[in-house]
C-alpha cells in the first residue's frame, strides 16, 4: 500500500507540474521562443485587436481599412476590432483578461502598461526573434505585403518598446506636448512671444492676463471668464519640469525618486499661479482647446495629437461657432528652464503581441503587428492629427512630403496647426525624451500630476501651502497610487512578482497535501496496528 501511495504521489507531481504557467517558458526563466513555422497559410486563424482613437472617426476608419487591406492579402486571418475611447480602460481591461486568459492578440497601448502585464512572466510575446525571422519578421521574404525593416524604424521610437533590453513593443505612431498660444493676447498685454518659450514669460503673462476692468470684467477678453494658462496632462508637466531641470524622478531598475525639493519648489510656483487663478489643468477647468478658442485662455498645452481642435479655425472644434473668438494662433514647444537644453517628452500609442498557446495564432497576430507600420497605414493616421509616422521609409515617402508642404491649403486635412504640429516633432525628435519603464511606473506618472492637481485645488479652497503642506502631499499621492509597494528591480519578468497562484498550481499544491495527508495517516494507522 505505501508503494501505491508514493507512485500515486509521483503522478500529481507530473500530471500537474504541466499546469503552472503557460507554453513555452523553459525551467531556467528565459524568454520563450514562437515557432514561425508552425504558421499554416491555409489554416484559418481569428485576432482580436483593441486600439484607441480619439474620439475622431478618420482614426476608426483608417483601422478598418487597415483590416480589410490586411483581410484581402491574409483570406485566411480574420481581424476582430474592438475601439477604446480611453488607454486606461484598454490597461485595465487587460489586467482583468490576464487572469482568464483572454488577452487580445494585438493591442495599442503604453509601454508603462506592458512592464505591468509582463509580470504574468509570459502573457506578452518578446519581438527580438520575431523581428529578425529571415520569412515573417521585418522586410521578411514570405511577406505580402511591405513591411519596414528594423532600420526603417526611426530608433529613438523603437527604443521606448524595450524593457529590461527586451523589446517588447513596436511604436505605431507618434507626438509630444505643445503649448498653443493666443498672440493676439499676448501682444495686447504688451508682450512678445520670444523665440524659446520659457516658464518665466508664461507666468508673467498669465499674471498680467489677470487684471480686470472697472465693470469687473477682465481686461485681456473683455469678458467674466479668463484661465491663462491650462495644463491638459500635469503627470507630463511635473515630468517634463523635472527633467528640463535634470531633477530626480526615477531611476532605470524602478526606484520611486520624485519626492525631491525640485518637486516641492515646482508645487510652490504652482500654489503661487494657482491661487491667483493664472493656472488651471484640465480635471479642475475641462479641455484647454474650449478655453482657448472662446477666448478665455492664452497659454494652452495640450498633445500634439490634439491640434485639430486648437484655434479658431479648427476642425473638430467643440464650441458653438458664436463663441468662438478672432485671434492669430501660435504653436511651439512646452516651456523651458533652459532654452540651450531643451527637452520635451515623446509619447504615443505602440503595438504588443498577446502570447497564445497556438504559435501560429501569434505569428498572425505578429503579421498584422507588422502591417500598421506599412505607409498606407503610418501617413493616413499621421494625416488625422499632428502624429509622426514612426517610420524613415513613411517620414521620406514623396506622399508624407507632398502632405506636409501644402500646410494651410484648407481647414480640414491641410490644417495648419496640425501640420505644424507634426514639423514642431519632427524638428525636436532628438530633444525629446522618455521615462524609464518599469512594473510600476504607470502608477508612478499617475502620482506625479496628482500632486499638482492636489496643490491646485487645495489653494482655489483657501489652505494654505507651505513646505509641511507639500510634505502631506508627497505622503497622499505615495499612497493613493501605492508608491512605497514598487519595489526596484521588478522590471524583468523573471524577477517579476507573478501575482496569484494559477489554477493549476493551486490544484497542484491542494493534490499534493491530501497525498502526504494520506501517507501521514496511513503511516500512524499501521504503526499501531502492529503494536
Amino acid at each position: 500500500m505505501m508503494k501505491k501511495l508514493f507512485v500515486l504521489l509521483l503522478l500529481s507531481l507530473l500530471v500537474f507540474s504541466g499546469c503552472h504557467g503557460k507554453k513555452g517558458v523553459p525551467d531556467d526563466g528565459e524568454t520563450f521562443h514562437v515557432d514561425t513555422g508552425s504558421f499554416n497559410e491555409e489554416k484559418n486563424y481569428e485576432i482580436t485587436f483593441w486600439a484607441k482613437n480619439d474620439t475622431n472617426v478618420a482614426q476608426t476608419a483608417i483601422y478598418e481599412k487597415a483590416i480589410a487591406d490586411f483581410e484581402e492579402l491574409y483570406p485566411n486571418i480574420t481581424v476582430k476590432y474592438k475601439p477604446y475611447t480611453d488607454y486606461r480602460r484598454i490597461y485595465n481591461d487587460v489586467i482583468t483578461n490576464i487572469a482568464t486568459d483572454t488577452t487580445p492578440n494585438v493591442c495599442i497601448t503604453y509601454p508603462d502598461h506592458i512592464a505591468t502585464y509582463i509580470t504574468g512572466g509570459d502573457t506578452v510575446v518578446p519581438l527580438d526573434a520575431l523581428m529578425a525571422d529571415e520569412n515573417y519578421g521585418l522586410g521578411g521574404k514570405k511577406l505580402r505585403f511591405v513591411s519596414p525593416q528594423k532600420h526603417e524604424i526611426v530608433e529613438k521610437f523603437l527604443q521606448e518598446g524595450k524593457i529590461s533590453g527586451t523589446q517588447y513593443a513596436l511604436p505605431f505612431m507618434r507626438s509630444t506636448e505643445a503649448c498653443y498660444i493666443n498672440k493676439t493676447f499676448v501682444e495686447k498685454l504688451g508682450f512678445e512671444i520670444p523665440e524659446n518659450l520659457t516658464w518665466d514669460f508664461v507666468w508673467d503673462v498669465s499674471e498680467a492676463a489677470m487684471q480686470k476692468d472697472d465693470n469687473g470684467n477682465f481686461a485681456v477678453n473683455g469678458q467674466k471668464v479668463m484661465i491663462p494658462f491650462i495644463y491638459k496632462s500635469t503627470d507630463n508637466m511635473m515630468i517634463q519640469m523635472l527633467y528640463q531641470q535634470s531633477a530626480p524622478y526615477a531611476s532605470e531598475n524602478g526606484e520611486v525618486l520624485v519626492f525631491n525639493d525640485y518637486t516641492k519648489q515646482i508645487l510652490m510656483d504652482v500654489a503661487t499661479h494657482a491661487h491667483s487663478r493664472a493656472f488651471s489643468t484640465f480635471k479642475i477647468s475641462s479641455y484647454p482647446a474650449n478655453f482657448l478658442n472662446a477666448g478665455q485662455c492664452i497659454f494652452a498645452v495640450d498633445s500634439t495629437a490634439g491640434a485639430t481642435w486648437m484655434g479658431k479655425d479648427a476642425p473638430n472644434c467643440d464650441i458653438s461657432e458664436d463663441n468662438i473668438v478672432d485671434f492669430e494662433t501660435v504653436i511651439m514647444p512646452v516651456p523651458q528652464y533652459d532654452t540651450e537644453n531643451p527637452k520635451m517628452i515623446s509619447q504615443g500609442p505602440s503595438v504588443c503581441v498577446f502570447n497564445k498557446e497556438d504559435d501560429g495564432e501569434v505569428v498572425a497576430a505578429w503579421l498584422f503587428t507588422q502591417f500598421l507600420l506599412t505607409n498606407d497605414v503610418q501617413i493616413a493616421y499621421s494625416q488625422t492629427e499632428g502624429y509622426v509616422p514612426v517610420t524613415h521609409m513613411a517620414q521620406n515617402s514623396s506622399e508624407y512630403s507632398d502632405y506636409i508642404s501644402r500646410e494651410g491649403e484648407d481647414n480640414d486635412l491641410y490644417y495648419d496647426i496640425k501640420i505644424k504640429a507634426a514639423k514642431l516633432l519632427s524638428e525636436n525628435t532628438d530633444n525629446t525624451f522618455t521615462t524609464p519603464v518599469f512594473n510600476g511606473s504607470a502608477d508612478l506618472r499617475s502620482a506625479a500630476g496628482e500632486m499638482i492637481e492636489i496643490v491646485t485645488k487645495s489653494v482655489r479652497r483657501g489652505q494654505t501651502v507651505n513646505e509641511k503642506f507639500i510634505e502631506g502631499v508627497f505622503d497622499e499621492a505615495s499612497s493613493l497610487y501605492r508608491l512605497e509597494s514598487i519595489e526596484p528591480g521588478l522590471s524583468s519578468p523573471k524577477k517579476a512578482d507573478f501575482g496569484p497562484l494559477p489554477t493549476g498550481a493551486k490544484a497542484l499544491i491542494i493534490s499534493l497535501v491530501s497525498v502526504w495527508i494520506i501517507l501521514i495517516v496511513y503511516a500512524v494507522a499501521s504503526s499501531k496496528k502492529r503494536r
